[in-house]
């Protein structure tokens, strides 16, 4: 099972790092290979999604202890 999942939202230019092992989120400050080819592609407005069964973005983190999810 992955223990690393790497988000991008729309309107935040980069990538970040979640370690769920680890519990930390950090910057990706460069990428290459084909994540820098998704992330190209998601620049254009693409979505890719591999091995993820939920995400969601939602405003603040009160909202996710409320368990509201935005529409």
């Amino acid at each position: 099972m992955s223990k690393v999942v790497v988000i991008g939202i729309p309107g935040e230019p980069g990538l970040w790092m979640a370690d769920l092992g680890n519990g930390t989120v950090t910057p990706l400050n460069e990428v290459t290979g084909d994540l820098a080819t998704v992330n190209g592609f998601r620049k254009l407005g693409s979505t890719f999604v591999n091995n993820i069964d939920l995400a969601i973005a939602v405003t603040s983190v009160e909202d996710v202890f409320a368990g509201h999810v935005d529409s």
